[in-house]
């Protein structure tokens, strides 16, 4: 009879001890890692999306149109450009080419692009708009010749309210430690 009892007795200690570890395993399994996309024209966002991916362990994806942007474009000082035509239009929302990603894993999702006209290109709404990002931590992140994010960031919290905007950060030549450090805070926060 004590050797039965003695049986039972270890058989449960080592299930005990297996989920506890499998518990432990699973929690370093989903472990929050953030969701990073980006749109890139020129490869700028790219390579600060491609960093933040590498220092935070997260997923990486690219906003991809379906039609490719051209230098033609992307030409700022044509007014009949296609990207000063879309962004002269609040309504306008470029076709992405993929929209199969699942976002349902991610609490946090970086979002990269760089600033057109003081902005983000339209094809970000397009984005926001194509998946349920309620409940998720939005952190927008930019790759600018000469504007802030600021008012970027501020417009896309206008534009949807409802949706959980953090502090945007432009990332024009920083360094590998530089990211580290604010997403380290960002992640910290979560």
């Amino acid at each position: 009879m004590n050797k039965i009892i003695l049986t039972l007795t270890a058989v449960m200690i080592l299930s005990f001890a297996a989920c506890a570890q499998n518990k432990g395993e699973k929690s370093m399994l989903t472990e929050n890692k953030p969701l990073v996309v980006y749109f890139s024209a020129t490869g700028t966002t790219a390579k600060a999306a491609r960093t933040i991916a590498e220092v935070t362990g997260g997923t990486l994806y690219e906003i991809v149109p379906q039609q490719a942007y051209t230098s033609d474009d992307l030409d700022w000082n044509d007014k009949q450009s296609r990207s000063s035509v879309e962004m002269n239009n609040p309504q306008v929302r470029p076709t992405l080419k993929d929209t199969k990603l699942d976002v349902t894993a991610y609490d946090v999702v970086f979002i990269g692009y760089p600033i057109w006209w003081d902005l983000a290109p339209r094809i970000i709404n397009t984005f926001i708009e194509s998946y349920d990002l309620k409940g998720k931590t939005l952190v927008p992140f930019a790759t600018s010749g000469g504007s802030g994010i600021s008012n970027s960031v501020r417009e896309l919290r206008k534009t949807y309210p409802n949706l959980e905007w953090q502090d945007g950060k432009l990332l024009n030549g920083s360094s590998r430690n530089a990211i580290q450090n604010w997403t380290s805070d960002v992640m910290k926060k979560q």
